[in-house]
């Protein structure tokens, strides 16, 4: 069994500053109780659940297959973060609850998880990490199983595994990690839904940011970053992702979560932001906005130029072709654009030499990547199918280039230095190729001013 799921013990989990609790307390508080069962219906990604599982177990015939769902991990001394389930775990059972551990074997599976304690123990009025008291009340065995479908046993029965069977442990196995990664990469029906649903509540998201602009300018890039939370969490689970809020130079950075700086007038600031929804699928949309409202002119130049590179990355997207055609496509525009702005020590075509990439100095990244579960999903798929691979109708990726000029890069004019720009989308490849899942936000210049104007 992993490290990364832990059995029930016998004693509750407390700290040194709890009360003590006498036999009186204890016994009297193990009496009185009536019996309140949670409503949990039907979830609809049970069967599409089964149908994953059987898939799995098929590419490890006579396989024993181990894949938890992790336990808590500590925030600080006696807190902890708020839980959230591994990835492949959920993606084959649709079980988000803590300590539960998915065994697949000779065709069978179980689900062996933590339900809620009964009352004639101390646990649910005196351990604070899965008392119903302290920390609310978890599904009982059959609750989860009547709601996934799936036969469910207590974690506490979970075997040893020390028969002579083979057995995979996702964790540590990196065959399963890959299979499990590789089968995730074309998403079915409804997990286009949630992607979809995500995107609407990101778009919702992007649109309370900018209604509180008064806010953002007083109180900078902390006001977004909060604004765009409560949306998440008010409509999904949480954020898909540390939000980026980088206001002025901090949009060079590429990774930018301190988000402690100001929103000042006159620049533009970097949006990255998503929102994961409640069965945990995340979008990851981009978009630099002028902070008055509308761009410069050199501002709009350099805009344009990276969507036109957007366009040219998504529209290079379709069944057949290689996953790294969205970023070829747009580089070659941005490479381009670079050299007319009389950047590159080089010609366009040479700078665009994978022995060169000269002009990477100011991209910086790649184009794209899977989205899903994971905001950079499906990593551990076989480099040969992702990213080496070709698309395929039902992947799900970003088309996401930008321009960085560094405040102190000293090879571009100084009106560029500290200038960040990106725009990016989550795009479905469909049959003839592809749907914008994020297009209800706007992306061309002009459309981003007017959505501004409509809002403020």
């Amino acid at each position: 069994m992993s490290d990364d799921t832990t059995p029930e013990t016998t004693e509750p989990k407390t700290e040194s500053h709890d009360p003590a609790v006498p036999e009186a307390y204890a016994a009297f508080m193990r009496t009185g109780w009536g019996e309140r069962e949670l409503d949990l219906p039907k979830h609809p990604v049970a069967e599409y659940a089964e149908a994953r599982r059987a898939r799995l177990a098929e590419a490890f015939p006579g396989e024993r297959l181990v894949l938890p769902a992790g336990t808590y991990k500590v925030r600080a001394n006696d807190t902890d973060y708020r839980f959230r389930p591994d990835t492949a775990h959920t993606y084959f059972t649709g079980n988000q609850t803590s300590d539960a551990v998915l065994v697949l074997e000779d065709g069978d599976a179980v689900l062996y998880a933590r339900p809620r304690a009964t009352r004639d123990t101390d646990e649910f009025f005196r351990d604070r990490q899965y008392g119903e008291l302290w920390a609310g009340r978890r599904p009982s065995s059959q609750e989860i199983s009547d709601s996934l479908g799936i036969e469910v046993r207590h974690v506490k029965d979970l075997p040893s595994f020390d028969d002579d069977r083979k057995t995979r442990d996702i964790t540590t196995d990196e065959e399963l990690a890959r299979v499990a990664s590789e089968l995730r990469l074309v998403k079915d029906e409804w997990e286009v839904g949630e992607l979809q649903e995500a995107c609407d509540i990101t778009t919702l998201g992007f649109e309370d940011s900018v209604r509180e602009w008064d806010r953002v300018l007083e109180f900078g890039e902390r006001w977004v970053e909060g604004t765009f939370f409560r949306r998440a969490r008010a409509m999904g689970n949480d954020i898909g992702y540390d939000s980026i809020v980088g206001g002025g130079s901090h949009a060079t950075t590429l990774h930018w979560i301190e988000n402690t700086g100001p929103i000042t007038p006159g620049e533009l600031v970097l949006l990255d932001m998503g929102v994961e929804g409640t069965n945990l699928y995340t979008a990851d949309v981009t978009r630099t906005i002028p902070v008055d409202g509308r761009f410069t002119p050199l501002q709009r130049d350099l805009y344009d130029l990276v969507f036109n590179a957007q366009q040219a990355g998504i529209g290079a997207v379709r069944p057949g072709v290689p996953f790294l055609a969205a970023h070829h496509a747009a580089m070659e525009v941005l490479a381009h654009g670079l050299s007319d702005l009389g950047l590159l020590p080089v010609s366009a075509e040479e700078a665009l030499d994978p022995e060169s990439k000269l002009y990477a100095r100011w991209t910086l990244h790649g184009t794209s990547h899977m989205l899903g579960m994971d905001v950079h999903d499906c990593g551990r798929a076989s480099a040969d199918i992702y990213p080496k691979g070709d698309l395929a109708e039902g992947m799900v990726l970003t088309v996401e280039p930008g321009l960085y000029f560094q405040a102190d890069d000293l090879l571009v004019p100084e009106e560029l230095r500290g200038i960040g720009i990106r725009i990016e989308d989550d795009i479905l490849v469909t049959a003839d190729g592809w749907r914008n899942l994020s297009a209800a936000l706007p992306r061309t210049s002009s459309e981003v001013e007017e959505w501004m104007g409509s809002l403020r």
